[in-house]
């Protein structure tokens, strides 16, 4: 299996990140978790990310608050799918991330989540790598499953209450 990156531009970002990893765990999904800053280490992201697929890496995960470089600066050295998970930070609220990361030249993508959306992110990574591996696909295909029976239980609970007023 292919394993995913999870790259952030700051030590301060894993208390998001790990949302991410744990999310990646759950699903047995390899993982590397590493800091590299678009700014501050930009040769060495860059290194790492021309590498990254013939290091086995399937997707690659970047974080980044405030000046959201990271995603780009990946994306731009691999054709690797990389994914941006915005970091909220206290000046804008993460809008100054989103921003940062969604907004990429032509040909050079980075998929984004929603601020501080670390668990979409690995989710998205397994739905990556799930298009050629079939255990992975059956593993999303159940907490699908999981997911809408949790709704429909909080529905019937809903209703009951309802007609209890």
């Amino acid at each position: 299996m292919k394993k995913v990156a999870v790259i952030m531009g700051s030590d301060s970002d894993f208390k998001v990140v790990q949302k991410a990893v744990l999310k990646l765990k759950e699903f047995g999904v390899p993982y590397e978790v590493r800091v590299m800053s678009a700014h501050r280490t930009p040769d060495e992201a860059a290194e790492f990310s021309k590498n990254a697929k013939s290091e086995g890496f399937g997707v690659i995960i970047a974080a980044a608050g405030m000046a959201a470089h990271l995603g780009g600066v990946l994306a731009a050295h691999t054709t690797l799918p990389v994914i941006g998970i915005p970091i909220k930070a206290a000046a804008f609220d993460g809008m100054d991330a989103l921003l940062a990361t969604v907004m990429m030249p032509p040909g050079i993508p980075v998929a984004t989540v929603g601020v501080d959306g670390a668990a979409n992110a690995a989710i998205l990574a397994v739905e990556m790598l799930a298009l050629s591996d079939d255990s992975l696909s059956e593993k999303l295909e159940e907490m699908k499953k999981t997911m809408a029976d949790a709704v429909r239980e909080k529905d019937e609970m809903i209703k009951r209450k309802a007609c209890e007023l």
